[in-house]
């Protein structure tokens, strides 16, 4: 497998992360998003989405971070990265998809830069808007967490939902978002971070991350 990538995009890590608790071994391919590689030509005529990550796997380029989770669920089942369990599967997926869909769709790097180049708003008015978004969502996941009672993670093993949540908690804290009124949210962040696959999968750890980043 080639992993085309990002190091702080938060849809590469939460793929990365996704390929690791599966125990998948891949190669990365540096694809630098401040540079536009990823609207070049070249790269454009393998993935018309433009972005990243793209999974070179299974005789096809495969796009849309969520889409290719799904499909290392289903042709690598074991281990899972949903429960069992059918409730505690969609409950899984609630929570991944909220911030999948209502947090981070409206925080992607194509969205901020619209919002300075186009519409020229300046950086302290991005940083509003993205912790309006980020207030909004966690504060439903939090909410969540806390009628569920969970433990280190949201069930027995980190999977789906935490896949997608440390990567938006990362940039979360580069924009300076005060999460201490979280506990629930970060607790399972703490146990992720210390765990193999999170380790690995962290922007710090990549072929591409800046050296003194």
């Amino acid at each position: 497998m080639k992993l085309y990538a990002y190091y702080r995009s938060s849809t590469s890590y939460r793929l990365r992360i996704a390929l690791n608790l599966k125990g998948l071994d891949y190669d990365i391919v540096p694809v630098n998003l401040l540079e536009a590689e990823q609207r070049g030509e070249a790269f454009r005529a393998r993935n018309p989405f433009a972005g990243v990550p793209m999974l070179e796997a299974g005789g096809m380029e495969r796009a849309q971070s969520m889409a290719i989770v799904e499909w290392l669920e289903e042709r690598y089942p074991e281990p899972a990265l949903l429960p069992a369990e059918l409730d505690e599967r969609f409950i899984a997926r609630e929570l991944a998809y909220a911030i999948a869909t209502e947090l981070h769709a409206p925080l992607n790097l194509p969205v901020l830069q619209y919002l300075k180049h186009e519409l020229g708003q300046d950086q302290a008015a991005v940083t509003r808007w993205y912790h309006r978004w980020l207030d909004k969502t966690l504060a439903g996941v939090e909410a969540r967490l806390a009628q569920l009672g969970t433990g280190d993670f949201l069930f027995a093993d980190p999977g789906l939902f935490e896949a997608v949540l440390v990567p938006q908690l990362y940039n979360a804290r580069r924009f300076e978002f005060d999460l201490s009124g979280m506990s629930h949210t970060t607790r399972i962040e703490a146990a992720c971070l210390a765990h193999p696959a999170f380790v690995k999968a962290h922007p710090d750890n990549q072929p591409d991350t800046p050296q003194g980043d």
